[in-house]
C-alpha cells in the first residue's frame, strides 16, 4: 500500500514537472514569436525608408532630365548679357559725348582799347554766324556811346535773328535789328537776340567810359 502511495506521488510530481516544462515551452514560444515580429518588422521599416528614397532620388532624376541646361544654352545667355552690357556702355558713351559736347562753353575775346576780357557766347545760329566772321579775321568796330548804358556799332552785314524781349544788365552782349552789336555797362528792355556775356567785369565800365571807342573781338587762341 505504501507503494502504491510513492508510486501515485512520484506519478503526480512527474506530470506537474512535465506541465511546467510544457508552460514554460510556450511562453518561449510566444516570446520568440513577439521577437520575430518585431524583427520583421524593422527590416520593412528599413525597406519602406530605402524605396521612398529611391523614389525621391528618381523623382529628382525625371525633373532634372525634363529641364536640362545644356552648355550652348549657357554660353548664349552669357554671350547676350555681354551683348546688352556692351551695348548699354556703347549707349551711355554715346549719349556722354553728346552732352559733353553741348556742354562746351565757346568764348571769345572782347579788347577795348588796351584791356581785354573774355566772353562766353550763347550757343544760337547768330553766333554760329559771328563766329565765321572771327574765323577769318578779328571783327572790329567803331561803337558810340547810347543813353549812358550802352555802347552800339553796326557790323557791316546781317546775322541770322533770334529775338526776344529782354531786359540786359552790365556784360550782355547782343545783335539788335540783325546788323548792329551793343555791349551793355548797364541796363536796357528791349528786342535782342543773345550773342554772349563778359565773364568778369572788373574794370569793364572804367573801360568802356562815356565816348566813342573802339572795340575789338575775336576767337580765343
Amino acid at each position: 500500500m505504501k507503494r502504491l502511495i510513492c508510486m501515485a506521488a512520484l506519478f503526480t510530481v512527474f506530470l506537474t514537472i512535465t506541465a511546467c516544462g510544457n508552460s514554460q515551452n510556450g511562453k518561449n514560444t510566444d516570446l520568440q514569436a513577439e521577437n520575430g515580429m518585431s524583427l520583421s518588422v524593422h527590416p520593412n521599416m528599413e525597406t519602406e525608408e530605402s524605396i521612398r528614397s529611391e523614389l525621391v532620388t528618381e523623382s529628382n532624376t525625371e525633373v532634372q532630365t525634363e529641364n536640362p541646361i545644356s552648355e550652348d544654352s549657357a554660353i548664349e545667355s552669357v554671350s547676350q548679357s555681354e551683348t546688352f552690357d556692351s551695348g548699354t556702355m556703347e549707349y551711355d558713351t554715346f549719349e556722354n559725348g553728346v552732352n559733353e559736347e553741348e556742354n562746351v562753353e565757346m568764348k571769345m575775346n572782347v579788347r577795348i582799347g588796351d584791356i581785354n576780357f573774355t566772353a562766353t557766347l550763347e550757343n544760337n545760329d547768330a553766333t554760329d554766324a559771328f563766329m565765321e566772321m572771327m574765323e577769318t579775321e578779328p571783327v572790329v568796330i567803331q561803337m558810340s556811346d547810347y543813353s549812358g548804358f550802352e555802347k552800339v556799332g553796326s557790323l557791316g552785314r546781317s546775322l541770322p535773328t533770334i529775338n526776344s524781349q529782354i531786359t540786359t544788365k552790365a556784360g550782355d552782349i547782343v545783335l539788335y535789328q540783325g546788323n548792329q552789336i551793343v555791349i551793355f555797362y548797364g541796363s536796357n528792355s528791349w528786342s535782342y537776340t543773345r550773342l554772349g556775356r563778359i565773364d568778369d567785369l572788373t574794370g569793364w565800365e572804367d573801360a568802356l567810359g562815356s565816348k566813342d571807342v573802339i572795340v575789338t573781338f575775336s576767337l580765343e587762341d
